[in-house]
């Protein structure tokens, strides 16, 4: 199948950290399942830019197919189907536009022409589901209700008062990145507080059998560990990922590359993911006092 550039960067994230993070090594040996014969070592380019060069040159071959049917195999996903069959389903919804899908039958991944595609039930749906989002409201943000490390939520509530300056002055790109960074400091230090909960979560990254040490764990896993263990829903984490795609356009080159100009709106959810992330995470701390 030969895939566009748009399906090709979902596939590249996925393959990269959203099916597991995977450094240097491990997307050589990923790719050279597939035919190549890299080796990691000095002069390596960046991960992204090494699985785009990659992608676009077995796109269009046999080697495209076997690329995606070894990143979904099921026998990576053992005690967590219910994530690979979510992952299938959103790389799905980039696949539809390139005429074809991804199908999971059991313990084997095949294809199939895609459906119909209905643009203005799925846009209509996913409005109601982010307008819903964007209307809770909440009173003042209270960090010191999480019991949080003293000089983390100090920081962290500095940071706030930054994001709201940014806010009244339409800032975008500096709120979605003060509201990423601050997400992730946040979870980070609610890990750090509860490290057997999360270490003992299905999606907790691990490197060699082991637990990763939590200074290793990337925002992607902090989110999926935390939705895991109840501290965050489904809809934070949804968005919470949203934030962590906008968040990567820090480097100016993704961002020209990928035409990304934030306005208002884009910084309104991003500052709203954050405050829904702490208003569950207080309700969370207040029935269950952290260890």
């Amino acid at each position: 199948m030969i895939l566009q550039q748009k399906t090709l960067e979902k596939l590249r994230g996925l393959i990269n950290e959203e099916t597991e993070y995977r450094t240097g090594p491990k997307l050589v040996t990923f790719f050279n399942n597939l035919g190549f014969n890299d080796s990691y070592g000095e002069g390596f380019p960046s991960r992204w830019k090494f699985t785009d060069e990659k992608l676009n040159k077995i796109n269009g071959t046999p080697e495209l197919d076997k690329c995606i049917i070894q990143l979904f195999a099921p026998v990576n996903f053992i005690g967590n189907f219910s994530s690979l069959d979510k992952m299938i389903d959103d790389f799905n919804k980039f696949l539809v536009f390139d005429s074809w899908k991804v199908i999971r039958y059991g313990a084997t991944i095949s294809f199939g022409k895609a459906d119909k595609i209905i643009f203005e039930e799925t846009n209509s749906k996913a409005n109601s589901v982010e307008d819903d989002f964007l209307k809770k409201e909440f009173d003042e943000l209270g960090l010191d209700t999480l019991n949080l490390d003293a000089s983390l939520t100090e920081t962290l509530t500095l940071r706030i008062s930054e994001i709201k300056k940014c806010l009244s002055v339409e800032a975008p790109l500096s709120v979605i990145f003060l509201c990423g960074s601050t997400l992730e400091g946040l979870l980070t230090g609610l890990a750090n507080k509860n490290i057997g909960l999360y270490n003992m979560a299905i999606s907790a990254p691990k490197k060699d059998g082991r637990v990763k040490s939590h200074h290793e764990w990337t925002l992607s896993n902090l989110i999926d560990v935390s939705c895991e263990v109840g501290y965050i829903k489904e809809d934070v984490k949804k968005f919470s990922h949203s934030l962590r795609d906008f968040r990567n356009y820090i480097h100016p080159n993704e961002q020209v590359r990928n035409r990304f100009n934030p306005d208002h709106h884009t910084s309104t959810i991003s500052w709203q993911v954050l405050k829904v992330a702490i208003h569950q995470i207080s309700q969370k701390t207040n029935r269950t006092p952290l260890s």
